[in-house]
């Protein structure tokens, strides 16, 4: 493995020159949407003015990415006025030889410094309620726990 202190990880501002490295780190993150969902959604986000995605690399390596927008709707455990922006961590994904190096932190200081020139106050996420490697990475980046919830459904026929 490489150590990121020897090779600096880089971050930037997914282009479209960046698809090939973005696309599939997306789609381990999120393995059930299919491959053409996520380019469809990476080519919509990529037009928002509200969202930002970054990629990490490490010595050309694609090592993680974040994707962020603004919310102006409610954001459980935030102090926001509704209707004023709250910038949302909707997705942070570091490749597992990766993790424990700074990938993450990089990310998510580059999200929390592009909501900082926007003029927001409070950068929010979540995580599945069972995936406790999320909720020690959050920890670790500053992020408090502000609630627990469970959803229900009930099939109505």
């Amino acid at each position: 493995m490489v150590d990121t202190a020897a090779a600096p990880v880089r971050i930037e501002v997914v282009t479209h020159k960046h698809l090939a490295q973005w696309l599939p780190l997306r789609h381990t993150l999120w393995p059930d949407t299919p491959r053409a969902e996520h380019a469809s959604e990476a080519a919509a986000l990529l037009r928002a003015k509200d969202q930002l995605a970054l990629v990490a690399t490490v010595d050309g390596e694609p090592a993680g990415f974040a994707e962020a927008a603004l919310r102006r709707s409610y954001v459980n455990g935030c102090d926001t006025a509704l209707g004023e922006p709250v910038a949302f961590l909707e997705g942070i994904y570091v490749a597992p030889q990766w993790r424990r190096r700074g990938v993450a932190r990089a990310l998510c200081e580059h999200v929390a410094s592009w909501a900082r020139a926007l003029g927001v106050t409070e950068l929010a996420s979540d995580a599945l309620i069972d995936n406790h490697d999320s909720h020690a990475m959050h920890r670790a980046l500053g992020f408090a726990e502000t609630q627990r919830i469970v959803f229900f459904r009930r099939v109505l026929k």
